[in-house]
C-alpha cells in the first residue's frame, strides 16, 4: 500500500503495508519492563461472585479484563508538559497531529562520573547532515548503544540509567524538534532531586507553578521505545498513536515508515 505525502514542498513516498513498530507491548508477565519502583501491570478478569470474565473458565461468553498499569513505568508512553506542571494538561488535548517527519539517530552515552549521559556532542555527531543544514524535522528518535534486546524487559528501578543532558535537550528544542522519542525510562536522571532539567529544557518550562507563555504546549516526549538494530539511522515518516486518556501521559505506539527511493518502490 503505497502513499504519497506532501511535506514542505517535498514529495515523500512510503509503503504503509510495511510499518516498523518501535513500541514495547504492555503485559502482565515478568517480561514487561518496569521503572519507578512499581510492580508489573495487572491484567485479570472481572469477578462477580462465582462469575469470572474469562471464556476458558467456562462461566463467560467473553473475555472481560480489568487492566491496572502506570503509563510512565510500564512501557512505551507519550507525555506532554502536564507531566511536570502544577496546572493540569492532557496528552489527549496536546497531541492533535499524528504524522511527522522524524530523524533516527544512534548514540553511545558518555561516562561522566557514575553517570552515562547523552551529550550535545553525541547529538551533533549523530545527526543527519540534512538536519544540520536546516531541513526541518518535527521529531527526533534517539537509540542508545549498545542496543541489547533485554531493554524490552529491563527492570530500571535503582539502576541509574543513561539520560539526556540539559544542554542537549535545549539544542533539540532550539532545532525546532517538537517530538522527542528515546529508548530510556526518562530523558532525565533517575534521582535528580526533582530538577527535571531535560524535561524543562525541551518543553521550555521555566516555572512549573506558573507556566510561561512560551512553554511548548504542543510538544511531546515518548519514552521506553525500542528500535531494532536492523532499522538504520536516517529519516522516516513517524506515526505516534496514543489512547485517548485525559492524563499527562498515555501508553503509545510509535510506528515508523521508511522513505522510499526509486529503487525500493
Amino acid at each position: 500500500m503505497l502513499a504519497t505525502v506532501q511535506y514542505n514542498n517535498q514529495t515523500i513516498k512510503v509503503n504503509l503495508s510495511k510499518p516498523i513498530d518501535i513500541s514495547i507491548p504492555l503485559t502482565n508477565t515478568d517480561e514487561n519492563p518496569i521503572a519507578w519502583y512499581i510492580e508489573k501491570p495487572i491484567i485479570e478478569p472481572v469477578v462477580f461472585g462465582d462469575w469470572i470474565g474469562k471464556v476458558s473458565e467456562g462461566k463467560s461468553s467473553t473475555n472481560f479484563n480489568n487492566i491496572f498499569f502506570n503509563p510512565h513505568g510500564h512501557g512505551t508512553h507519550t507525555e506532554c508538559l502536564g507531566h511536570i506542571t502544577r496546572e493540569f494538561y492532557s496528552i489527549n488535548q496536546s497531541l492533535k497531529q499524528f504524522f511527522f517527519l522524524a530523524e533516527l539517530i544512534s548514540v553511545v552515552p558518555e561516562l561522566q562520573g557514575e553517570d552515562l549521559v547523552i551529550t550535545l556532542d553525541n547529538i551533533l555527531n549523530a545527526l543527519d547532515v540534512t538536519l544540520k543544514l536546516g531541513v526541518p524535522k518535527e521529531a527526533l528518535i534517539i537509540r542508545t548503544l549498545p542496543n541489547f534486546k533485554i531493554k524490552k524487559s529491563l527492570k530500571y528501578s535503582n539502576t541509574n540509567p543513561p539520560y539526556l543532558s540539559e544542554e542537549a535537550a535545549r539544542f533539540i528544542r532550539e532545532s525546532g524538534i517538537q517530538h522527542l522519542l528515546i529508548d530510556l525510562p526518562s530523558v532525565d536522571k533517575e534521582k535528580d532531586d526533582g530538577k527535571l532539567l531535560a524535561h524543562k529544557a525541551f518543553w521550555n518550562v521555566k516555572d512549573v507553578n506558573n507556566l510561561n507563555a512560551d512553554a511548548r504546549l504542543d510538544c511531546t516526549i515518548t519514552e521506553l521505545i525500542f528500535v531494532p538494530d536492523e532499522v538504520k539511522d536516517g529519516t522516516y515518516l513517524l506515526n505516534i498513536q496514543i489512547a485517548s486518556f485525559e492524563n499527562d501521559a498515555s501508553p503509545s505506539k510509535p510506528v515508523l515508515y521508511a522513505i522510499l527511493n526509486e529503487e525500493s518502490k
